[in-house]
């Protein structure tokens, strides 16, 4: 599927979408973005809106679009949910992983952007770079690696020996005379 890359500024980006959409991009694929904080220059978060025309002319194969804008930190981008309906799910998950905000965003729900995946109470932004990811907590494994190995009283079962169903028992089978 042929791909076309269009980048544009955050100001362009909703009317990019709209124009995307009336030459036949009509299929939104989905949206995301990634975390682009950490460069020297023009930080921020880069947006992503992959569309599709599905209506291919004769021979002609689908047509893909990818449409990407830098959002600077703090900055709201235009929501696109009044183009594409199914761009909501999408903007929900961009704003609660990557705290990218939508302005105009409109499920039909009057709710606005709220938490799709991380659990009530959960603070940050889990997919950007500065995120700090919990520390594991290191404990000895309770019990031997391998059976018998226990440490205490109690100990562990041995294991026996699994044959794949059907498969005849050692039992079966030609016999020395």
């Amino acid at each position: 599927m042929p791909e076309e890359r269009l980048t544009v500024t955050p100001g362009e980006w909703w009317s990019a979408v709209a124009d995307a959409r009336g030459r036949g991009y009509v299929f939104f694929d989905w949206l995301s973005a990634v975390d682009e904080t950490d460069r020297e220059e023009d930080p921020g978060l880069d947006v992503l809106c992959h569309l599709i025309d599905p209506h291919p002319g004769p021979g002609r194969d689908l047509h893909s679009l990818l449409l990407r804008t830098r959002s600077p930190l703090g900055e709201a981008l235009p929501s696109v949910t009044g183009l594409f309906a199914g761009a909501a799910w999408h903007e929900r998950e961009t704003h609660e992983m990557f705290g990218q905000d939508f302005a105009g965003f409109d499920d039909g729900t009057g709710l606005g952007l709220r938490p799709l995946l991380l659990p009530d109470g959960f603070e940050g932004t889990p997919l950007r770079k500065s995120f700090v990811l919990a520390a594991r907590a290191t404990r000895p494994w309770p019990g031997g690696k391998d059976p018998g190995e226990g440490t205490g009283s109690k100990k562990s079962p041995s294991r026996r020996r699994v044959s794949a169903p059907g498969v005849p028992g050692p039992e079966w089978g030609p016999r020395d005379p």
